[in-house]
């Protein structure tokens, strides 16, 4: 990787040095000089280049010093370091420039040999800075599409050698479906169907991230999440609710004049499941998510829900009786299962 360096000097025959010192490193593109003869050209030089690895700064210069320089560059450009070469080595110019922010100080006449050492040591230096900075860039970008959940389970100590385990846990899996968004596209672009989306998600995972639960995925204009821990069924159900309440408040009119209140239909399934991530390690595309039969139900209930709905099993209402008020409603067949099932519905 290129090193750039801007050589901050007011001797004409630094440049003419540097180039002569250098020419095999600079004609193998392993270092890029750029030349300032002051500290105010330098503050140019920086806000142009803003790839520059590492400053070379005299100290006494015309217009601007360079102790001067180094104390305008933190604002200007915080990652660069700056190596003081001077002919000024006494210990209280070296403790300045150490203290307004210099990474190393070379004497004159220079030593090229210890020179360039002492900009390899920067470089490395710079770029480990700049790979910290990027990780936490990433990190937090992340953090916008990966459930706290994932990030705390790769963040295990064990978490390469145990990639494709997997445990049977106890939880409960909730399916919301927006009701009839799909044929909002007939009427609305594209961009304002999104918009909507958007806001509708927002509410209900604010809803689901206040009882303790994560996002496992968004699935079109439906919602997977799973709730785990301690009154894992009780918080989500009080989320369903929650989520049904905040999403039908929305009203909207479409162009052609019609309103539109948005409802959503819930499916909830509580029990053992498989949690672990599914996928292709060589590939590297893992979903760190919950299977099972229980989390397949949740879904068939979400698909027989109606509007407004929130749908559990006879055996989840048996557990919810006492905390919640419940209706029967029927019996029915859900997908692949060859027996059918009472359903009932969570009124309050």
């Amino acid at each position: 990787m290129k090193t750039k360096i801007l050589v901050v000097d007011d001797e004409a025959d630094l440049e003419l040095l540097i180039k002569q010192k250098f020419r095999r490193k600079i004609r193998e593109n392993v270092y890029e000089f750029v030349f300032a003869s002051n500290g105010e050209e330098a503050l140019n030089s920086v806000r142009t280049h803003p790839d520059l690895d590492i400053i070379l700064s005299d100290i006494n210069m015309p217009v601007m010093d360079g102790l001067t320089l180094l104390t305008k560059l933190q604002e200007t450009n915080p990652v660069l370091k700056t190596v003081m070469v001077s002919a000024y080595g006494d210990m209280q110019n070296i403790r300045t420039a150490m203290n307004r922010g210099a990474f190393d100080f070379v004497t004159k006449p220079v030593d090229f040999q210890d020179l360039e050492v002492t900009m390899e040591k920067t470089a490395h230096h710079v770029q480990q800075l700049r790979q910290t900075l990027r990780a936490i860039q990433e990190n937090n970008i992340l953090k916008m599409y990966v459930d706290e959940t994932v990030l705390n389970f790769v963040g295990r100590p064990d978490f390469e050698n145990t990639l494709m385990a997997s445990e049977t846990v106890e939880a409960t899996v909730v399916f919301i479906d927006i009701c009839g968004f799909t044929s909002l596209s007939e009427v609305l672009p594209a961009s304002a169907v999104v918009t909507m989306l958007n806001t509708y998600f927002d509410q209900m995972v604010k809803e689901i991230i206040a009882q303790g639960g994560y996002v496992d995925k968004f699935m079109g204009d439906a919602v997977m999440a799973v709730f785990r821990g301690e009154y894992h069924l009780d918080r989500a159900v009080d989320a369903a609710l929650a989520v049904r309440a905040v999403v039908q408040a929305n009203q909207h009119t479409l162009p052609n004049g019609q309103a539109y209140q948005p409802e959503v239909s819930i499916g909830i399934n509580t029990g053992e499941m498989v949690s672990g991530n599914i996928g292709s390690a060589s590939l590297k595309r893992l979903d760190y998510t919950v299977i099972g039969d229980n989390v397949n139900i949740s879904q068939r209930l979400q698909s027989v829900a109606q509007p407004g709905q929130v749908i559990v099993t006879e055996a989840t209402y048996q557990h919810l009786r006492e905390s919640f008020q419940c209706r029967p409603i029927k019996e029915v067949t859900l997908k692949n299962k060859a027996q059918p099932v009472m359903i009932y519905e969570v009124v309050a």
